[in-house]
């Protein structure tokens, strides 16, 4: 979410603009100024937000829509309708991505298999020079065994390194990671792309954090979460439905999938979904800054699609 500062001038009435994002503790954000104008003795600042999202389109069969237009979308906050102001395919942005890896000891049989799949899944999607990754592991605490780097031989070293063992804190690692890694001020330009990758059964018996607090962590950083289940058991357990919403209320997708080849084509979805996304930015017609949480529902016209994205972000404060 970006705040939008418009300047009118009592005399002239001409019009600029800056934009800037929130911290993460009060999203609110500092004014700056516009450029002195000759003759501007007078002007009053009014604060709105530019609120902005990614989305992902389905087809009935689950198959990936790539040609929409702004038009073919609808945004509503708390039921009411908003105005796409700036609408763009997100393929070409850079991204920023943080691998979380449990590594307790309930996943110790196929953390082999996940370190493998982990490692293809950046040497596929990274560009160098452009987008760039950092590894976080966790089980009695977290701990991030790798910097943000585009180098994959980097990564794959901690990736490849992690040893299984101990409890999880699961909840922990997701806020400590949106918050130290993912949460970015001021805004850089072009927009970053943030996304979360959660290797995990889901299960946390040691963090300090709720899982709310996880999640509205990640929404306060505008981060897309993508949870892959190590739960190989065959019957979804609470471990999964935890996986579900961190996925669901960040605009992610989850996975489960029950053997461990299947890891390689769950990355790989992941991966073509990453090119696959669009961009869509609204100013909010609530002009409130009282912190609150807003909901936001993106609806297609053609109501054979399925839009996914993130369901709310919080307001700005005083």
């Amino acid at each position: 979410m970006k705040t939008l500062f418009l300047a009118l001038l009592l005399v002239c009435l001409p019009l600029g603009r800056v934009l800037a994002q929130q911290p993460p503790a009060v999203p609110a954000s500092p004014a700056a100024d516009n450029p002195p104008i000759a003759g501007d003795q007078s002007r009053i600042q009014v604060r709105v937000e530019l609120v902005q999202m990614l989305a992902t389109v389905t087809d009935k069969k689950n198959r990936l829509v790539t040609d929409l237009t702004k038009d073919d979308f609808r945004i509503f906050e708390d039921g009411r309708p908003q105005e796409v102001r700036f609408f763009s395919r997100e393929t070409d942005l850079p991204l920023r991505i943080g691998m979380l890896i449990d590594t307790s000891n309930s996943i110790r049989a196929r953390l082999h298999f996940e370190q493998d799949a982990a490692v293809d899944f950046l040497n596929e999607v990274l560009r160098p020079g452009k987008d760039s990754a950092f590894v976080e592991a966790f089980d009695v605490e977290p701990q991030f065994v790798q910097d943000y780097t585009d180098d994959i031989e980097k990564l794959s070293t901690a990736i490849q390194g992690l040893r299984a063992g101990g409890v999880t804190s699961l909840y922990d690692a997701v806020y400590l990671a949106c918050k130290e890694k993912l949460f970015i001020f001021p805004p850089p330009e072009p927009y970053l792309r943030r996304v979360m990758i959660v290797i995990s059964d889901g299960q946390d018996n040691q963090s300090v954090h709720t899982r709310d607090e996880a999640i509205a962590m990640a929404q306060k950083a505008e981060v897309t979460i993508f949870t892959i289940s190590t739960n190989r058991s065959g019957a979804e357990g609470k471990g999964d439905k935890v996986l579900q919403m961190l996925a669901k209320d960040t605009g992610g997708h989850s996975f489960f999938p029950f053997e461990a080849g299947d890891l390689a084509s769950n990355f790989q979805e992941i991966a073509r979904e990453l090119r696959s996304q669009y961009s869509l930015a609204y100013v909010s017609t609530n002009t409130a800054h009282d912190g609150t949480f807003r909901k936001i529902t993106i609806q297609p016209v053609d109501n054979s699609l399925r839009v996914r994205a993130k369901d709310g972000y919080f307001a700005l404060s005083q």
